[in-house]
């Protein structure tokens, strides 16, 4: 079968290690059902991986790709749940010390047919697309999880997004916006800044910028560029969800803010099959849809990787199978 994959890992040049093409998968294991991919989605964990970011090389060659919508065995148009569970796990599939993503252990989600356990199928609504519902197992589930259930601020509250192009700032902007929530956004790109306006945020600022006010929650997936800002425009008692630690995991803790203003620091990680389903009921109630930023074929897959390397994305990268 066709698909994008990585057989070694390059921590210096990882574009080089993505490879396209002919792939013979492993067999799956008992119990696991195929699904025919007809759109996948980049993540920036994609790039992590071609650079062996929790890919170790004795599970090499893999498949890239966590996000995927097709259509299984039986014609039933489905989106896939890409957190897999460990044998026997019960609850909150996020909180297995054994889970892990699809193409971390299994074959992911950039190739003509994908194997996942039957739990991880989820109806695809008729009135999204293939390449919308290919969107939301990733960026979207993890923004929803952060605001909805991670977050302990409710519609009407003032929130921070630090970020305006990324697949979960995107993602936060519409569906806090489309909520009820009055969203603030920061960003460096005054085009972004712009896009992120017209997906419904109520201001937006220069990264680092002083607020008018100190906001409810702040929602961080940027890491040490701007874990400083995050803390000092929380209001005494806000809190700062994160979900990611893109430019680094290590900034300063400035202890004394939190425990004087008596600050949450909240983390969140992906969600639940039931998020993903209720995800898509609230697509389907409010007209909310993923922004788009290109559809190319599978064989094209690295001029995605080298766009989402270079930043210049707004929204999601879909590849069409």
């Amino acid at each position: 079968m066709r698909a994008a994959y990585v057989e070694a890992t390059s921590k210096d040049n990882p574009l080089g290690a993505l490879r396209v093409g002919e792939f013979e998968p492993p067999a799956p294991p008992d119990g696991f059902r195929r699904v025919r991919v007809v759109a996948s989605a980049l993540n920036r964990h994609d790039l992590f991986s071609l650079q062996g970011v929790g890919l170790p090389d004795e599970r090499l060659p893999m498949v890239l790709g966590c996000d995927a919508a097709g259509v299984d065995d039986d014609g039933r148009s489905v989106i896939v749940h890409s957190v897999l569970s460990s044998p026997g796990w019960e609850g909150d599939e996020t909180l297995d010390p054994q889970r892990s993503l699809l193409s971390e252990r299994y074959p992911g989600t950039m190739a003509d047919y994908v194997w996942v356990p039957e739990r991880n199928l989820v109806p695809k609504p008729e009135c999204l697309s293939f390449e919308e519902a290919a969107c939301l197992p990733t960026a979207w589930l993890t923004a929803y999880r952060m605001l909805f259930t991670v977050s302990p601020a409710a519609p009407g509250s003032t929130i921070l997004i630090q970020g305006s192009g990324g697949g979960v700032s995107t993602a936060l902007i519409s569906l806090a916006s489309a909520a009820g929530f009055r969203v603030w956004v920061t960003g460096r790109n005054a085009g972004k800044l712009d896009r992120a306006r017209a997906l419904g945020a109520a201001d937006t600022f220069e990264a680092g910028a002083r607020l008018p006010e100190r906001v409810d929650v702040v929602f961080d997936s940027v890491g040490e560029a701007t874990w400083s800002s995050s803390l000092k425009a929380l209001r005494p008692g806000g809190a700062v969800v994160t979900c990611g630690a893109t430019s680094g995991p290590a900034p300063s803790a400035e202890l004394n803010r939190v425990f004087f203003l008596q600050l949450r620091v909240l983390g969140s990680t992906m969600g639940t099959r039931d998020e993903l389903l209720r995800l898509t009921r609230f697509l389907a109630a409010t007209g909310v849809r993923p922004p788009i930023d290109s559809v190319l074929g599978l064989e094209d897959a690295a001029d995605g990787f080298a766009r989402m390397a270079a930043g210049d994305v707004f929204g999601k990268i879909v590849f069409r199978h």
